[in-house]
């Protein structure tokens, strides 16, 4: 067996079937970039298997170490509360660190890129297009300001202008942003939609994209995002545990 912890991907689920096979195609990614880890996959709510049955079937298993990463870009309810509260409920006899949310980092910037490249657009055209980073929003200060800091530092990368937005809970809403976009003279208006996978918010932000030029993909399972997931691993896996394990029960 290897001594590596085991990486759980905890992923929040949805009804929309795209949510899943999305997540799945992110995981066979991480798994084809590193062959010798083992990587499974956990949801929150409305998919299987939940986040307490694989903690549970590894505890039989023998697994003692495991690093519990949130596929989250920003670090909000869930992060904060959700998944710690699932953690505590796991067998005791595992250890686990629950590495940072992926986000922000440089290598989601260059998937966004990458994503709207994939829809037309080329390195020539940043200049003269803005870009509405479009986010599923939240109710959570930090994560509405993280949104609003990745959007300045997009905009330093040579980008007419980047407006953040969100498809729910706070403003402006996609479609505000792209007439704002207009408004300053962009040539061209890009929506990056900064999801992970399909289902209602990102499809409320394609619809809020119906005057914008371009309109990327979710960012899924683009090598950037799989190597970031690796990161964050390595980055948690090196960590020592807290003296009272998330695991531990009084």
């Amino acid at each position: 067996m290897s001594r590596s912890p085991v990486l759980l991907v905890i992923a929040h689920g949805s009804r929309d079937p795209r949510h899943a096979a999305s997540v799945h195609a992110l995981v066979r990614r991480v798994r084809a970039m590193r062959p010798g880890l083992r990587v499974e996959t956990g949801f929150l709510d409305f998919n299987i298997p939940s986040v307490q049955g694989v903690l549970e079937s590894l505890a039989e298993e023998g697994v003692r170490d495991v690093v519990a990463l949130p596929l989250l870009l920003t670090r909000a309810f869930h992060a904060k509360a959700d998944i710690p509260a699932v953690l505590r409920e796991a067998p005791p006899r595992l250890r686990i660190r629950q590495a940072e949310v992926l986000g922000p980092s440089p290598l989601l910037l260059s998937a966004l890129e990458r994503r709207l490249y994939q829809a037309g657009l080329s390195p020539a055209d940043k200049s003269s297009t803005g870009v509405v980073l479009a986010s599923a929003g939240s109710t959570d200060p930090e994560a509405i300001a993280v949104i609003a800091d990745i959007a300045r530092e997009w905009w330093h990368t040579g980008w007419c202008a980047v407006r953040p937005a969100f498809a729910s809970a706070s403003l402006p809403r996609t479609e505000d942003a792209v007439r704002e976009l207009r408004a300053l003279g962009c040539e061209r208006v890009a929506v990056a939609p900064y999801v992970l996978a399909p289902g209602f918010l990102p499809d409320r932000i394609a619809r809020g994209a119906a005057r914008a030029d371009v309109l990327g993909e979710v960012l899924g399972a683009a090598p950037e995002v799989a190597r970031l997931l690796l990161r964050r691993y390595d980055e948690a896996s090196t960590r020592a545990l807290p003296r009272t394990r998330v695991g531990a029960t009084a």
